[in-house]
């Protein structure tokens, strides 16, 4: 976790922070200090989100934007560039849920296209295009978010789906590691289960799973992802680049 303040005077965008992870990890960075721009699709979500920071002046600004649009990145990376001075993290959280409400219900190939476009498509072309900009001023970290079972792999339709938008994250996370350093920092959290709003619904079979599949025996919470994406993002991970690191409470295979 990173230290009290260590993200003190810096300013974070942060994808997808209307609720779930995004959210945690907006709150976890104004409380080191960062002032937060929010992102999200719904103006009632962001709005929560900026009542749940620590201190109303840690605000930055709220962007809303459904990154399923096509060119809808492009338009964020110019909004986000104009209104704000100066941008030293970027947290790319937001995904397509293909998990939970209506779209639990869409065949396999409409699931791939939405993840592909906003896991994959946006979250390239948001961190290419921030990345550079903040190369091209004064540095800073830019943090994606993974799966931890891409490495192993996981059966079903679900598993499939992540495996090919996350594991496209994870890839490109460390190539464009490599392509702004030494200026900007790019790593990626890969978390494992986590009880976001799918795990508080799901059957006692999943439930049961998560926890044997965990060292530790308990599900992981928001906060726990937040926790790992705030100290990669603060200078207490100075020397960690291109690194992808799983929070999973220690993955087993059962």
């Amino acid at each position: 976790m990173s230290t009290p303040a260590a993200l003190a005077g810096r300013t974070a965008l942060v994808t997808g922070s209307s609720r779930g992870i995004g959210r945690a990890v907006a709150v976890a960075l104004a409380a080191a200090g960062a002032r937060v721009a929010v992102h999200g699709r719904s103006a009632a979500g962001a709005e929560a989100t900026v009542a749940a920071l620590p201190d109303p002046a840690l605000h930055a600004g709220t962007f809303l934007a459904d990154l399923a649009r096509p060119g809808a990145a492009d338009g964020l990376v110019a909004e986000v560039t104009a209104a704000l001075p100066g941008i030293d993290v970027v947290v790319a959280v937001a995904g397509a849920d293909v998990l939970t409400g209506a779209a639990a219900q869409w065949p396999f190939s409409r699931k791939l296209e939405e993840l592909l476009a906003v896991d994959v498509v946006a979250t390239a072309m948001l961190a290419r295009g921030l990345g550079a900009w903040m190369r091209d001023h004064r540095g800073g970290a830019i943090v994606t978010i993974g799966w931890d079972q891409v490495e192993v792999g996981m059966e079903g339709d679900s598993g499939e789906l992540f495996a090919l938008s996350k594991g496209a994250v994870m890839a490109f996370t460390r190539s464009l590691a490599r392509s702004l350093a030494p200026q900007v920092r790019v790593n990626c959290v890969a978390p494992g289960w986590i009880r976001t709003a799918w795990g508080e619904g799901a059957s006692e079979a999943w439930q049961r799973r998560a926890m044997r599949e965990s060292v530790l025996g308990r599900w992981g919470t928001p906060e726990d992802v937040a926790a790992a994406v705030a100290w990669l993002a603060s200078d207490d991970a100075a020397f960690v680049t291109g690194q992808v690191v799983p929070v999973n409470g220690g993955f087993r295979r059962a």
